[in-house]
């Protein structure tokens, strides 16, 4: 006997609007969004942000070599992971990338406090919302849907794109003093 596969939101007939496809596009917008603006900040310091220097003086502070240099790997993969989940393309890996820099920002932020002024809850609803996009993917409305591999989103490649967010933060971080 046939079942439906566990990787997607349940079909509707054409033209009905399922809760997945308002939810994951709104989740996807809010969250892509909030991440361009941090990308942006540190990249060209738009939105009153510090600009590539000023951040990359603060990676240094966080014992990461080549502040600058760091400061634009964070500041392109929070743009263009948030450009990417706006657009709904490849969701799996602009999530991914999402938690790969946040990963970074707790283990450089935590003094200890998840909750308060000092915590980290921010980081971690960010980091949960981000894998949550990568294994279940964008949803009806986007890009990913002209894209013939990713047209079918798996949990597969939710999963994979995590595996290697996780393994180049762990890299990233083993390479702070």
């Amino acid at each position: 006997m046939p079942t439906a596969p566990i990787h997607r939101a349940p079909r509707t007939p054409s033209g009905t609007t399922t809760p997945y496809d308002v939810g994951l596009p709104l989740l996807r917008l809010v969250l892509g969004l909030i991440m361009a603006v941090h990308g942006t900040q540190k990249l060209f310091g738009w939105f009153d942000g510090p600009g590539i220097r000023t951040t990359g003086r603060f990676f240094e502070q966080g014992g990461y070599p080549a502040g600058t240099t760091m400061a634009l790997v964070a500041g392109l993969t929070e743009t263009l992971g948030g450009l990417g989940l706006v657009l709904g393309l490849l969701t799996p890996l602009a999530g991914a990338a999402i938690v790969g820099v946040m990963i970074n920002a707790i283990a450089v932020k935590w003094a200890g406090d998840v909750i308060g002024q000092q915590g980290i809850e921010f980081e971690i609803l960010i980091t949960a919302a981000a894998a949550t996009l990568a294994v279940t993917g964008p949803g009806r409305f986007a890009l990913d849907h002209f894209i013939p591999g990713l047209r079918d989103h798996r949990v597969v490649y939710g999963v994979a794109a995590l595996v290697l967010a996780v393994v180049l933060a762990v890299v990233f971080l083993l390479l702070r003093d």
